[in-house]
């Protein structure tokens, strides 16, 4: 089988997905189209240069609906015969078309490929799609539909995570990433967006608050108790599911949770006769790729299920791993996947996370791959995992290793 490896990677500054973010007034196509230029000029791609660009994107309506990859393109300075599709797998688009994009090239379809994806929340907020999942009774009820921040409750409850230790995560996450862009550390990956005279609009994650303590966060209310409690009463569905539960311990809220942001990411994909063609040296072997299907209702343990298959199938050990990437969009789903595997969690999220620099869906999975790819080299290890869960549930994982 043909070897897929990675030659860059691309991102851009997280903005605050509100109407007074920097980043509002930037449409996904043009945001997308920052990332896709990066790469266009940081590695030479001139003409039919890669096969396909494979997009990730989750809130697939309005100026982020039709086929957005190959909106992006026309968008981009990329030659206009490089085509784009367009994919959904909810929170892990952006690491799918990844993977898609490295069983392609390992199957012989093509030499090269740009993958990832982007997510324009404060323009095309969450849930405007009005999936059938959360809105269908015929489909809701029968799996016991709740929405994600009662899922991770559940996962705090059934895995006795507390309040404390969740915030204390998250404190966790503000100052790996405040040490982590302090000492540059994302400088090779992060391209600012810039306005029509060049002007930079933002340039660093905008989501962050460094400031953040146990104190400020011991303030906040949960986010998901009314909702579970009175109206509409989620909890009774998830007490029906499990019933082994006396009831559902509410220990989430906005500081340990996600940020709801803006961003693209984009990595190039190809094979060694890309490198030899483009003049460019990997920096990375895509070693293997998984998905799976999981309880739709707990719904964000996938990172447990589908790293135990990821392992399973290429016979590799949790300590074979140096470094883990688990997608923060709660802190129990990180706190769960540590616990599944005692995983020291000085090997985690080493620069913070989703939970300090916020979760642009459809974007995070290829924004979490670039990040662990520059702290293997950084910290010069060898093997990273990346893994995300996914509504509705699912989990995708990646294992990449240095050349």
């Amino acid at each position: 089988m043909t070897e897929a490896y990675i030659y860059d990677a691309v991102r851009t500054p997280r903005g605050k997905g509100r109407k007074d973010g920097s980043l509002h007034e930037v449409s996904a196509a043009r945001l997308s189209a920052v990332a896709l230029n990066a790469l266009k000029d940081r590695n030479n791609l001139e003409g039919h240069a890669v096969e396909d660009v494979i997009w990730g994107n989750v809130t697939q309506v309005g100026e982020q609906g039709a086929c957005l990859a190959r909106t992006a393109v026309l968008a981009s300075d990329l030659d206009e015969s490089i085509p784009g599709v367009s994919i959904n797998r909810f929170c892990a688009s952006g690491l799918e078309a990844v993977n898609m994009a490295a069983n392609q090239v390992r199957g012989g379809a093509g030499d090269g490929y740009i993958a990832g994806g982007v997510e324009s929340m404060s323009r095309t907020p969450m849930g405007m799609d009005g999936g059938a999942i959360a809105v269908d009774p015929s489909i809701a009820i029968d799996n016991y539909f709740v929405p994600q921040g009662i899922s991770a409750d559940i996962i705090a409850t059934e895995y006795g995570f507390t309040r404390d230790q969740a915030d204390a995560m998250a404190v966790e996450s503000q100052r790996r990433a405040a040490e982590a862009w302090a000492d540059n550390r994302f400088d090779k990956t992060v391209v600012p967006v810039k306005d029509v005279n060049g002007l930079t609009i933002l340039g660093t994650d905008e989501y962050m608050r460094p400031g953040t303590d146990m104190q400020s966060l011991g303030s906040l209310n949960p986010s998901f108790q009314q909702m579970g409690e009175v109206m509409p009463g989620f909890d009774n569905i998830a007490l029906l599911k499990y019933p082994h539960l006396e009831r559902i311990n509410h220990i989430h809220h906005a500081g340990n949770s996600s940020g709801i942001v803006d961003g693209a990411a984009a990595v190039l994909i190809g094979n060694k006769e890309l490198g030899e063609k483009l003049g460019l040296k990997p920096r990375a072997r895509i070693h293997s790729t998984a998905k799976i299907g999981t309880d739709p209702t707990i719904m964000l343990t996938g990172p447990v299920p589908v790293t135990e298959k990821i392992l399973r199938e290429n016979g590799i050990e949790i300590g074979d791993i140096d470094l883990f990437e688990v997608n923060e969009a709660f802190a129990s789903v990180v706190m769960r996947f540590e616990q599944a595997f005692d995983v020291d969690h000085d090997k985690v999220n080493v620069n913070g996370g989703s939970i300090a620099m916020g979760h642009p869906l459809g974007a995070t999975g290829a924004i979490i791959l670039g990040t662990l790819l520059d702290e293997l080299e950084r910290s010069d290890k060898e093997v990273g995992l990346a893994t995300l869960c996914i509504g509705s549930g699912m989990g995708a994982a990646t294992i990449i290793e240095r050349v």
